[in-house]
């Protein structure tokens, strides 16, 4: 049977094994070369790799926070998710919020930051605080009313964020509250 170039039989690389082929960029190799660096693939028919200095600014955003936008709709034509990164400055809170429909999934890469919302179960609100590490995840359920915390003085956090919306939803509240989950819309 005939081995494919990058086979561990032919002991080479694609590129080595094909001297004339022409190099692709490294991130769609399979995708057509064009001079101005774009491709004529709709944007739902390609991957798309955005740089860490591509981040979109002009995000909806709470106080305290700086909201950028990597995976959007607008950025590459996503339907539902939304993807991206939060700074926290030292010593602040964002205000507080929620973020609609969407659920939310954040993952640490950065300090200590902390996450603050009610909880009723013991019959009277309570504020609870999940304190996390780089490493750690937290969910946030549609509609639940939070905000984020860096109580670091020195370190901002940075965190990366993704919702099952294709934008970033941030709903701004005058203050936390526990969400009736009898509705469906969290009201």
């Amino acid at each position: 049977m005939p081995s494919s170039p990058a086979s561990p039989q032919s002991g080479g690389t694609p590129s080595e094994d094909h001297d004339t082929a022409p190099r692709k960029d490294g991130f769609h190799p399979d995708l057509p070369d064009h001079p101005d660096g774009g491709s004529s693939l709709p944007l739902r028919a390609r991957l798309h790799h955005i740089r860490a200095d591509a981040l979109d600014g002009d995000t909806a955003q709470s106080g305290g926070m700086r909201r950028f936008a990597a995976i959007s709709g607008r950025s590459v034509g996503s339907e539902r998710i939304w993807m991206g990164q939060t700074h926290v400055a030292p010593d602040t809170a964002s205000s507080n919020h929620h973020h609609g429909a969407s659920e939310t999934a954040i993952h640490v890469v950065k300090g200590h930051p902390e996450f603050v919302f009610l909880d009723d179960s013991g019959g009277t609100p309570e504020e609870v605080r999940i304190r996390t590490s780089p490493g750690d995840y937290i969910f946030v359920p549609p509609y639940v009313p939070h905000r984020e915390e860096n109580p670091s003085p020195d370190d901002e956090a940075v965190v990366v964020i993704a919702r099952s919306t294709q934008e970033a939803i941030v709903v701004n509240l005058p203050e936390l509250y526990v969400l009736d989950t009898r509705h469906p819309d969290g009201g």
